[in-house]
């Protein structure tokens, strides 16, 4: 299996979660910050993870225009699993969360979502990580063998 891990990470917290999960996924695995990844980098892909911090209920602008720049014939060909850092608060979860927008717009050009879209807490705004999410993203990146 080729993985391409791609992910945004403004404090350093999403950044340890996509090393995380790149370090357990099977076969080959290519992680790049989103500023070092292009749409051509997919071909022969067998799997796309993006991963970036929420902010304003949406991933980092990076990342949403690295997503818009996957041409529908590339992102057919992936699958697709996507994960977010987030604050574990109440209001937040009236804007919703980066995962499930950087999955609907891979999904909307054919992408095949894998696992259903991941958020692992950050403790306040810089973070850092909450106990366990480290772990929790291990056991997460290792259920995408049979993904």
């Amino acid at each position: 299996m080729k993985t391409l891990v791609v992910y945004d990470s403004v404090f350093g917290n999403t950044e340890q979660i996509a090393r995380r999960i790149a370090d357990v996924v099977p076969g080959t695995v290519r992680l790049v910050k989103v500023g070092g990844a292009t749409p051509q980098e997919l071909n022969g892909a067998d799997l796309l993870v993006v991963g970036s911090p929420t902010v304003g209920g949406r991933a980092t602008k990076p990342m949403q225009e690295f997503l818009e720049s996957i041409p529908k014939s590339v992102a057919e060909k992936v699958g697709l699993v996507a994960f977010d850092t987030r604050i574990s608060m109440k209001f937040v979860q009236i804007f919703g969360y980066a995962a499930t927008r950087m999955a609907d717009v891979l999904e909307q050009k054919g992408s095949a979502l894998k696992l259903p879209p991941e958020g692992f807490i950050v403790k306040g705004r810089n973070g850092p990580l909450a106990d366990g999410e480290l772990e929790r993203a291990s056991a997460w990146g290792k259920t995408l063998r049979s993904a």
